[in-house]
């Protein structure tokens, strides 16, 4: 593929690792952002779970997110190529819990779910999930391993996915772009849009109304650090339902530790005192010692979200391609944004089918 000047709209994960991809690829890349790794990049909990994120119903996301997930360890590695920041990718593997003897039945039908999906789960005993993490409360009614769910630390990758950029040579330009026709000026043969909620304000490639469906889907997520002394308080992802609420708690290497998430669509963009209380509460039902922890943070961010939650991923016209509305999945995606998005850019078949992701079939339905 012979090179191009390629313009990249948007600097969160999925802009910075399509980028990243297209550089190597020995494209001249540019990305356009006002603050780039600001938006929901920045306030992501950055768990690596196609098994365990699966929801009912959602069936053609479950590929994109197996494919995204087998190609993550060469995303990283892209990433280490150029930088020597560190990532925060960690390959403990997942424990997911219940609390009560109901959230274990739900925990049950779960799993026999992801296994007639072809996921790997395999169920502990609550001494057994003990054994392996032992700050767990001892009254939890069931619990189930997966191994191969992974974790980012997302700031820390975002960082890292920028520093990367710029040593391959990818020019980072703190503009908003509003307009795909505005990057004639700057002698783009292509444009990528991922620009997260921001690609519904972005036009010249559509006639009429925008086809971008999306909305800002808003989580709050705590950050925690772990004493010294309990240090590390838990080893593994461990993600639970309590009174049938999910709940997570991601471990990092530096000491802290992320509790996250509620989902809710009110527009408010600062935590809730009701999200925070909920999220504490659940998360010390879950591991206890938790209350002896540092808060750190409480946090809220906006998640581009479509009507049927599956992303906009495809190329709309010889000169333009959308990568946007990964919704919670955005930080795992980015895997198979990457790829799939760089193909898209040099007009060749996506390495899986992206049939599901039509940016247009919302205004075709």
């Amino acid at each position: 593929m012979e090179n191009m000047n390629v313009a990249v709209i948007g600097g969160g994960i999925i802009g910075l690792t399509s980028a990243l991809t297209l550089a190597d690829r020995g494209h001249r890349v540019t990305v356009f952002d006002p603050a780039p790794v600001s938006g929901a990049s920045w306030h992501a909990g950055g768990m690596l779970a196609p098994t365990a994120e699966v929801v009912y119903k959602q069936e053609p996301l479950f590929p994109l997110m197996n494919a995204a997930a087998k190609w993550y360890p060469e995303l990283i590695q892209l990433v280490n190529k150029y930088s020597d920041l560190p990532t925060g990718y960690r390959t403990d593997g997942t424990l997911v819990v219940a609390r009560d003897r109901a959230d274990n039945t739900h925990l049950e039908e779960l799993s026999v779910y992801q296994a007639l999906h072809g996921m790997e789960v395999n169920r502990l005993t609550t001494r057994e999930a003990r054994k392996r993490e032992p700050a767990l409360s001892p009254a939890l009614a069931g619990a189930v391993e997966i191994i191969g769910d992974h974790q980012v630390q997302p700031r820390l990758f975002a960082k890292a996915l920028l520093d990367a950029c710029v040593n391959t040579g990818v020019t980072i330009v703190q503009e908003a772009v509003t307009n795909v026709d505005d990057a004639n000026d700057l002698d783009a043969d292509q444009v990528l849009i991922a620009a997260g909620l921001g690609a519904a304000e972005i036009t010249g490639w559509f006639t009429g109304v925008n086809p971008l469906e999306l909305r800002p889907v808003y989580g709050d997520i705590l950050h925690v650090r772990v004493p010294k002394h309990q240090f590390p308080l838990l080893d593994h992802v461990v993600r639970g339902f309590v009174e049938d609420r999910p709940i997570y708690l991601i471990p990092r290497g530096d000491g802290t530790l992320t509790i996250g998430a509620t989902t809710r669509e009110d527009g408010r963009a600062e935590p809730q005192v009701q999200g925070v209380y909920q999220l504490l509460r659940d998360a010390i039902e879950v591991c206890p010692a938790l209350e002896e922890c540092d808060f750190l943070e409480a946090d809220a961010g906006a998640r581009p979200g479509s009507p049927d939650d599956l992303p906009y991923l495809g190329r709309v016209n010889e000169r333009v391609t959308v990568s946007t509305g990964y919704f919670r999945h955005g930080i795992l995606l980015a895997g198979m944004a990457a790829r799939c998005g760089a193909d898209l850019v040099e007009q060749k078949a996506p390495a899986i089918s992206l049939e599901a992701c039509d940016p247009w079939r919302h205004q075709r339905a």
